[in-house]
């Protein structure tokens, strides 16, 4: 039937899957196995060939998925094909016992009774394995980063790692890494979100403005989540994560955005062929395109990354830089000579293109023709120029295997040729035996700089899943303390006899010699984490006060925690060490509340990074008197 047979090949391509997944992972024991160092590049190359069969397949498996969108919208001019990257693999990960280990140790609570946080947090992970290819995808990812971010404030201990070996394949190569460090987690899950944005912008229907506008955004979003990885992340353990690749990646995403530039600028409308300055200033924007391009493939072709970069974008790079170099002398030789007689009003923008001259400038160099016929034989130039760029577009065509079946590609090439032919010919004479003199370079220059996009994850918001463990200022693996309690506390004279400051929790900020509260054994700096047996981790200041009101004549019974400097040896009552234990109020910590409005973890990964200490801003309230 018509809905069986999608059904039927989607049923294969599972089968094709699955079966290189098990060849993956004999070729990822044999190489980890193996010393044998000729045998480890064999398997390499297999795991790099396997990598390559996998991404083809899901994304096979995707369009198979997608087909039936009507929302997709269909192609309907020649365009370019742009480079997608494939995302990186990460095998199941069970966080189970080293959270409820590190819950019970450090916490003290009962670890057993946040299993139903630690199964959100897994269903989590691995829902962002396979994210769509959509907005949806992108927000799944950055929020799966965020709640990264709050498990490394909370449990990740500057002496230590979370026990959990994270394991990631290489996206170019294939090959298995692995690393204990969440900073490893998380550029991984940073890489996939760039690597998601070039798969979003190749997707896009760019024979229309909007879908060349949405593309070129998305590729700018790439660079800039790669630009961050770059950054904020080092001693990756993969090939595709170290400085050079990432640059190289980045280099190319503000390639491809500048190219969706000039495809939107020459769509809006047929361009009149006699319209000089707007085939001008197509001519800058394309030399724009093939600098950008140029700058890419010499990125590639540097060691380490040509050593594992895939030929067929070094090609295609290099074909697109010949290509849009060849349009660049196209679209000029077009200005001059379908344009009309040179004027004062257009001879300061030829010099801006052909010498790059600022319009106030006085000409230097080589006077530029202002006769028709002098620019009939420049314009000839150009085209020559241009013939020979886009027969050496194809002659790289050709030369790679992959690219030959990239019918598009040829289309679009061919196509150019055809029309820099066509004007040639119609400029050729038979009494024309003088040849010009060599066309001069175009000017590249674009009207839309574009800038990288760095991900904002501050618009996916997120709640805290481990929010009930209490606020991140007190309760972290950073910091230590001792729980003491239960502390019974009578109303006196003056009342309780302390002074509270801050929210959640709330802060015993004084406590007066002599009093009540002093001789219970309560001390300045101490936080109120229970108040007659009720947890009051996440209570407001206020909260708190009405409660101690509402206390009768027999008093209240208090459970506090005092947080430890790292220089003092531990007690019978401590929970596990951890650097930096000094008093901070919550107002200083990044996430204040448990609820997903007020969650907005910072995006950096894990080294060199600084606590954030602000003004102490709590308000302060003596304990309430009879």
């Amino acid at each position: 039937t018509q809905r069986g047979r999608p059904q039927s090949h989607r049923a294969r391509i599972h089968q094709q899957i699955n079966k290189e997944l098990r060849m993956r992972t004999g070729a990822e024991n044999l190489y980890r196995a193996t010393s044998n160092a000729r045998v480890r590049e064999t398997v390499a190359l297999e795991l790099s060939y396997v990598n390559c069969n996998l991404q083809l397949l899901k994304e096979e498996l995707e369009d198979l998925s997608s087909s039936v969108d009507a929302a997709q919208p269909e192609s309907e001019g020649v365009t370019v094909p742009m480079i997608p990257l494939g995302l990186k693999e990460t095998k199941e990960l069970d966080w189970s016992t080293p959270l409820k280990e590190l819950i019970s140790g450090h916490f003290g609570e009962d670890g057993t009774s946040y299993e139903a946080e630690i199964r959100e947090l897994e269903d989590l992970r691995q829902a962002m394995r396979t994210p769509s290819r959509s907005k949806a995808g992108l927000e799944l990812l950055m929020a799966y980063y965020n709640q990264l971010c709050l498990l490394d404030a909370r449990f990740a201990a500057p002496a230590g790692s979370l026990g959990l070996l994270f394991h990631w394949y290489d996206s170019l190569t294939g090959l298995p890494a692995q690393q204990r460090a969440l900073a490893f987690e998380k550029g991984s899950v940073l890489f996939n979100i760039g690597a998601l944005h070039t798969q979003i912008g190749a997707r896009q229907d760019r024979s229309c403005p909007e879908g060349a506008r949405r593309a070129a955004e998305a590729f700018q979003r790439a660079a800039g989540a790669f630009s961050l990885l770059r950054e904020n992340f080092s001693r990756a353990p993969s090939l595709d994560m170290s400085p050079a690749s990432l640059s190289m990646l980045e280099q190319l995403m503000a390639a491809q955005a500048q190219e969706c530039v000039f495809e939107g600028l020459s769509l809006p409308a047929p361009m009149d062929p006699h319209d000089c300055l707007a085939q001008l200033r197509l001519a800058q924007e394309a030399a724009q395109v093939a600098a950008e391009y140029g700058l890419a493939h010499r990125t590639m072709t540097q060691p380490p990354v040509r050593d594992y970069v895939p030929f067929p974008w070094t090609t295609l790079v290099h074909v697109k830089a010949e290509h849009f170099r060849a349009l660049a002398h196209y679209h000029a030789a077009m200005a001059l000579c379908d344009g009309p007689p040179a004027a004062e009003v257009e001879f300061p923008a030829l010099e801006q293109v052909f010498l790059g001259l600022p319009a106030s400038s006085e000409p230097r160099g080589p006077a530029l023709p202002q006769e028709q016929e002098e620019r009939r034989k420049l314009g000839k130039a150009h085209l020559k120029r241009a013939i020979l760029g886009q027969e050496e577009a194809l002659r790289l065509h050709a030369v790679c295997r992959a690219l030959r079946r990239v019918d598009l590609l040829q289309a679009v090439l061919v196509q150019a040729l055809q029309y820099s032919l066509a004007k040639y010919s119609e400029l050729d004479r038979e009494d024309d035996f003088f040849e010009a003199t060599e066309a001069p370079d175009i000017q590249p220059k674009t009207q839309q700089r574009l800038e990288v996009r760095a991900p904002n994850f501050s618009q996916v918001k997120v709640a805290d899943i481990f929010h009930r463990l209490g606020p991140l200022s007190v309760f972290s693996a950073k910091n230590r303390w001792r729980l003491v309690g239960p502390v019974h506390v009578t109303r006196g004279e003056s009342g309780f006899g302390f002074t509270l400051r801050g929210d959640s929790p709330v802060l015993i900020a004084a406590v007066i010699p002599g009093g009540r509260a002093a001789a219970a054994g309560l001390q300045e700096g101490d936080y109120i984490v229970s108040v007659e047996g009720q947890p009051c981790k996440w209570w407001k200041h206020a909260e708190v006060v009405a409660r101690l009101k509402g206390a009768g004549a027999e008093g209240v019974s208090l459970h506090v925690v005092t947080l430890l400097p790292s220089a003092e040896p531990p007690g019978p009552g401590d929970r596990r060490p951890a650097l930096g234990g000094l008093l901070r109020s919550q107002k200083e910590c990044s996430w204040e509340m448990p609820v997903p409005a007020r969650a907005s973890p910072r995006p950096l990964l894990g080294w060199s990074r600084k606590a954030r200490r602000g003004k102490t801003g709590g308000r302060l309230s003596p304990a309430p008197h009879p």
